[in-house]
């Protein structure tokens, strides 16, 4: 898929050929490790996810920049961007754009469709939802466990937003408040929410519960462009971690599922990275704390944690 570097043909410089064609010379000739490369030169290509001509988007730094840059290509408000797929433009919950883009990706934007109420009964603790968010405001369905309460409500599907709770607007919460909002309704009572699906093509696909309709890895090119809530995007080149690491990281997006109702890979790996160098649950719980206070993560959950990324350490994974 086209990804342009944007370098106009005149400029000739030594500097410029170097951000494109390799790293830059020295004074005495020697190579110098090269920047970070920005992404004002980068072109991504977009559609609407239920169909649209093809667009075209560059300089932006974040995901809210990034859906105002998409809103304007199809004169849209970029409150209607429910969020964004990468290289499918399915409702696949795998390949959900979060703060990485593969330089050849090809974004699909996922909007709002029909609105929908429907009224549940929590006859058990556990609802069976997973929720994650688009960054900007926008809480939505990520996944749904089989046989729970939620998977009989069939009007309820991966991909839908959830824009109020029991009359609450709670447009603008993050995945994890509204996550604590549905696991703190009280059992065996009534309870109603509002969703907003996404906008569909005219084909009718299976209703889908885990939200994962491909196999497929997303990003095919060698590095990704960073999206940061502050500074400038930066081009970086894709580091995996090693298998253990990456088995860790997984375990502790079980363990976000577990105990908070969250699925957030990006969110893991920071969790992974603050615990890998401590040498005890204490040490960790403080570094936690001062990272990520806001989620209040549960003595248990910590504690799992701890073990999870202990594992990883010794190879045990």
């Amino acid at each position: 898929m086209p990804l342009g570097l944007r370098v106009k043909k005149k400029d000739k410089s030594k500097e410029t050929c170097a951000l494109v064609e390799g790293e830059p010379e020295g004074a005495d000739g020697s190579h110098l490790p090269a920047p970070p490369r920005s992404a004002a030169r980068l072109v991504f290509y977009t559609q609407l996810a239920h169909g649209s001509a093809t667009g075209r988007v560059e300089n932006f730094s974040s995901i809210r920049e990034l859906y105002t840059k998409i809103a304007g290509v199809f004169e849209i408000s970029p409150s209607e961007i429910l969020y964004c797929t990468l290289n499918t433009p399915k409702v696949d919950m795998e390949k959900l754009l979060g703060s990485q883009i593969g330089l050849e990706d090809f974004i699909f934007a996922h909007v709002k469709g029909i609105k929908k109420e429907v009224n549940v009964y929590k006859s058990e603790d556990s609802l069976g939802l997973t929720i994650t968010d688009n960054g900007t405001g926008c809480a939505f369905i990520k996944r749904i466990k089989e046989g729970s309460i939620i998977d009989s409500v069939k009007t309820i599907c991966v991909g839908d937003h959830i824009e109020s709770i029991n009359g609450e607007n709670i447009v603008g919460w993050r995945h994890f408040d509204v996550a604590k909002k549905l696991k703190e309704l009280k059992k065996e009572e009534l309870f109603t929410m509002k969703l907003i699906e996404p906008k569909k093509a005219f084909e009718i696909e299976p209703r889908s519960k885990a939200g994962n309709t491909s196999t497929g890895k997303i990003g095919t090119g060698r590095g990704t462009l960073r999206l940061r809530s502050k500074g400038p995007a930066t081009v970086e080149e894709v580091i995996k971690p090693s298998e253990n690491n990456a088995k860790a990281i997984e375990k502790v997006d079980d363990l976000l599922e577990m105990y908070m109702g969250i699925r957030d890979i990006e969110l893991a790996t920071t969790i992974f990275e603050a615990g890998k160098d401590k040498r005890n649950p204490d040490e960790f719980a403080v570094a936690l704390d001062k990272t990520l206070g806001d989620f209040a993560f549960p003595d248990e959950f910590v504690f799992d944690v701890w073990g999870a990324v202990g594992d990883a350490r010794r190879g045990g994974l």
